[in-house]
């Protein structure tokens, strides 16, 4: 299939947010950094404390990131999980990495939400994306505090 039918070409074309977030020359609420990942507060949460990890590298789809970051990001999905469920009071975690379909910035990256039983993200077996929103940048500057905290312990 040609790069024209993928749409692959096409979203190639734009600047990246997310490498321009883990270069640090894009505004973002980082929760966690390394030589591996960068982690920040998701601009349009399912809940407050959603935190997005990006791998450092731009690799669009699973397909073509290496399997050696893939593990390396496993491993901090898990410890950003712990962390989201302590900062938030949550009593789970919903981890997601959508791939070509619904992936809105095609860089990989996994979504990890704070959950409590009867939160409303999952309705009669359907996944429902609402969105909220932070009160300001001052709000999401708290979270992230919160969340840096958690991993710190």
């Amino acid at each position: 299939m040609s790069a024209a039918k993928t749409g692959h070409a096409k979203r190639a074309a734009k600047p990246c947010l997310f490498c321009a977030i883990a270069a640090g020359t894009e505004k973002s609420f980082r929760v966690f950094e390394d030589d591996v990942s960068v982690a920040f507060l998701d601009y349009r949460p399912l809940m407050p404390g959603h935190v997005l990890l990006v791998p450092r590298g731009h690799y669009e789809t699973l397909a073509t990131t290496p399997d050696a970051v893939m593990a390396g990001l496993g491993i901090r999905v898990k410890r950003l999980s712990a962390a989201v469920m302590t900062a938030m009071g949550a009593e789970g975690s919903f981890v997601a990495l959508n791939n070509v379909v619904s992936q809105s910035i095609p860089h990989v990256h996994f979504h990890i939400v704070p959950r409590r039983k009867g939160d409303g993200l999952f309705a009669s077996g359907r996944m429902i994306w609402k969105r909220v929103g932070y009160k300001d940048d001052a709000e999401r500057e708290a979270v992230a505090a919160r969340i840096r905290a958690a991993l710190a312990s």
